[in-house]
Order: C-alpha cells, then structure tokens, then sequence
C-alpha cells in the first residue's frame, strides 16, 4: 500500500520542518522523513548545542573574570558533564515543542531512510527494516550536508572528529585540543574549550580566520582571541595525525616550518557537502554537480514536481537560508506570492546583494549582512563607509566590553544601505534591523528618522549612520 500526500519532505531540520508546518498551515497533506530525530543538525548536533555550550562557557569565564565589576566569587568552578546535561536538555525542549506543532497541525513524522524512486514515490526502511512507501504530489528534498573530512594519514584514529561527534561524545574534557579550520563552526568552539582551560590551536589554510567576513574584523576577532591564549597558525597545513602514549601528535607546516603540537582531541572543521548518500535509487535521473543537487531559480530539480532546498543545494549554508528558501518554495506551490527574499539588485547596481545574515556566536559576537568592502572594490561599487567604535557605547563601558564596533556601507551616490558588520554584544540581535533595512532599500537619512534607546548597544547604529553622512571618503 502506498500513501498519498500533498507534499513529502526528505529531512526534518530548520528546511524541512519550516516547510511541513508552512504547508500544513496552507491545508496541504504533509508527511515528513528523517531518519534520526526532527530538528536535523541545527537542533540536535550543531546551532542550539553550539550555542548552548557558548552561553556556558561565556558565563563562566564572565564569574572568573567578576571583579572588574567590584564582585567577588570563591570557588568558582564547573562541572563538564552537567554542561553537557544543559546542551542536550536544550536540543531535546527544541524537540519537544517541534512535535507538539507537528502533531496540532497533523503533520505525519516518520522516522527512516528515504530513498527517491521515479514518480515520486519514496521508499523509507523504517528502523525495524521493514518498508514503506509514500507518494506526494510535491517531493521536497531538506536532507542538509555532514561535515567533511580530509584525506590526510591519521583521520581515522580515535580523538579526531568532525563537530557533530565533539557535539555528541561523552569523552569531552580536554585539557589540549587542536582544531583544523577556522571558519564559523571552528571559531565558535575554540572559544567555548578556551573559556572552559583547555589549550586551544587552530591551524587554518588562509591568511586569516574567517576567510569570507571583513578583513578589519577577521584582525580584531584574531587579536582577541590570541590575547585570551588562543594559539592562531594562519597559511598552515596539517600533514599527519599520529597516536602517541600521551595522547594524539599533530604535525603542520607553519610560516615555512615544520611544527609538532601535541594533543588529546583533534576537531577536523574544514566546511560541510551535501547529504545525498542512499537519496536516489540508481535509475532516478537526478542532476547533480559536484555532489550537490542542482535546482532552477524555483528550487526546482530537473525532475518535474521535485524540489530542494538548503545545504543540499550548496550556496550559503545557513539554517535560515534552508528556512527562507522552505518558506518560498511552499508558498508557489500553493500559488501564494512569495514573502521571503534571499538577494535583491538595488536600484543604484547592476549586481545583487545578499540579505542573508551571517552571525558568530563569540564573545563579542559577529554578525554581517550585504556588502562588504573588499567585495565593493572587486566589483567597483563605489561606497561610503560610516564606523562607530563601541569604546564610548554607554553599554559597552558599563560591560566592560572588549574591542568592538560597527561598520555600515552605503552607495556613494544614491545613499542606499548595501551592507552592514558589527563585532559588539548582541551583535546577532541587531543585524536583522539592518537587513530588513537593505531589503527594503532604506537609505542613510531614513535610518536615522527612528529613535534608538539610551543605554543600548543598539543606539551605536545611529552613530554609525551618522558618520557615515559625516564621511564623504568614497572607494
């Protein structure tokens, strides 16, 4: 027996789920498939454990660090394994809730491996190895990515993994812990481990940490990190990975030299590929490229009434990218105009711009959106830049915050806001008041018609703005 659906959905993370509750909510039939828990890697192994750990971490170097503040604590101290508790209590009330909606708005959720077999039916091997077959009249493919690994000797000792295992292994105090890549996921847990004793190195290929975000907060992020003993090898390559009595040896070429680090744990963060293994029965003519499923401007396969969305896809691999994109692919299937856009062309360019927040969850925290300067000078965008350094920031003084501030980008000609990076406390909360100004294609003058609140880190935007209507410098 097969059963029918209006739509069926391969993947249950932040793509998926957004899809089935958006399209249960437009009256279609939904099953959803996954072959581990709802939530994907964003719930259950990468944003909200991540970020749990983050928070933790950040609490307790902020009590080791209380008397700046005339505070005194004795004692003070953590226990790894209950922090773990926390992160894992956190993903599991995400859980919950995520299947309370489903089960209100009558969502099918069904846990197996799917597989796609020609007019959209799906075939799922349930857990007890029998099966199951499902057809939709839409297919939507939300599967996301896994972490990659290298092909480099030592890969597959014991103490070298990907973030998801890290995020998932009950073997997690280390005392020294070397991590490859330093990129979002990389950066993110170089702090946590640092803030909680361990001795941190992260080797990176590039000339800088964060390869993709600007240059000045790549240098400032670096510099913050060095001075809390973060040891940074920029433009080296890991060789090899060696077991020793004492734990892991790791051998890297750094400025030229030859160096050995010795570690307990080797956290491999080197990006993320596509989900596809066991997706396609062999006679399924799916389109692909470089291991990712190639789609129309629509999400669409090459396969009529087949679509896909999210780090399966490739492009940004962002939750809330997988998100927008569920959101718009389910609302013309149901001849609903579209409420999200992704990228817009300004009306002063010929080039698009993303609007698309990219957030580190540091300590300070990093968010960006649009344009960055780099990216105007190879493009020839002529800009005019407005900055705000959070020294004077009434809330970053009272915090006693680290160094911070706030950049904004606009066209040099017609005032319009193409892009946006701040490195300050709540950084991440305060980015989507500058995209949704980008989107809506605000300029510089209409930013300031708003108040912004007396103490808050978020009134440092205006002064930003400000400079920059003050700045007449222009690249």
């Amino acid at each position: 027996m097969i059963k029918q659906y209006d739509l069926v959905i391969i993947g249950a993370g932040p793509g998926g789920y957004v899809a089935a509750k958006k399209a249960a909510k437009l009256g279609m039939s939904v099953a959803i498939i996954d072959k581990n828990e709802v939530g994907g890697t964003c719930i259950n192994r990468g944003c909200i454990p991540t970020k749990a750990l983050v928070h933790a971490a950040t609490l307790y170097r902020e009590m080791t660090e209380c008397e700046k503040f005339g505070l005194s604590a004795k004692e003070v101290g953590f226990d790894l394994q209950k922090i773990y508790e926390y992160k894992d209590l956190s993903a599991a009330k995400m859980r919950e809730e995520l299947e309370k909606e489903f089960a209100e708005l009558g969502i099918d959720t069904v846990r197996g491996m799917a597989t796609i077999q020609s007019d959209r039916r799906v075939r799922i091997v349930m857990p007890d190895q029998t099966t199951e077959y499902y057809m939709g009249k839409h297919i939507l493919i939300a599967t996301g990515a896994k972490a990659r690994m290298i092909d480099i000797p030592g890969m597959d000792l014991p103490g070298v993994m990907t973030s998801e295992e890290l995020l998932t292994s009950n073997e997690s105090r280390y005392k020294r812990l070397l991590i490859l890549g330093g990129g979002v996921i990389g950066i993110e847990l170089a702090t946590v481990f640092n803030a909680l004793g361990c001795e941190v190195t992260i080797v990176e290929l590039s000339d800088r940490l964060l390869p993709n975000m600007d240059r000045e907060f790549s240098d400032a992020l670096e510099e913050i990190l060095v001075g809390r003993g973060i040891k940074i090898c920029k433009e080296s390559i890991l060789e090899e990975v060696t077991k020793q009595e004492e734990g892991l040896c790791c051998r890297y070429v750094y400025q030229g030299k030859n160096q050995e680090t010795k570690v307990d744990a080797v956290l491999v963060s080197v990006g993320r590929i596509a989900n596809t293994e066991g997706l396609f029965d062999p006679d399924v003519p799916i389109k692909m490229e470089r291991g990712r499923i190639m789609v129309d401007d629509f999400y669409m396969t090459n396969m009529p009434g087949v679509y896909a969305i999210g780090d399966v896809i490739g492009g940004i691999q962002l939750a809330h990218v997988a998100s927008a994109q569920a959101t718009y692919v389910v609302e013309r299937m149901n001849d609903v105009n579209p409420s999200v856009i992704i990228e817009m062309v300004p009306s002063c360019l010929f080039t698009s711009i993303s609007i698309v927040p990219s957030c580190l969850y540091t300590d300070p925290e990093i968010a960006s959106v649009g344009i960055t300067e780099e990216e105007a000078r190879r493009k020839g965008i002529p800009l005019r830049c407005g900055k705000y350094v959070m020294d004077v920031n009434g809330q970053s003084i009272i915090s006693k915050d680290e160094r911070g501030f706030i950049k904004v980008l606009f066209a040099a000609d017609s005032d319009v806001l193409l892009g946006a990076q701040l490195m300050c406390h709540r950084a991440t909360d305060m980015i989507g008041e500058l995209a949704t100004a980008i989107a809506n294609g605000l300029t510089s003058s209409q930013l300031m018609y708003a108040m912004r609140a007396h103490p808050t880190y978020n009134e440092a935007i205006s002064c930003a703005v400000e400079n920059s209507r003050e700045n007449q410098q222009r690249w």
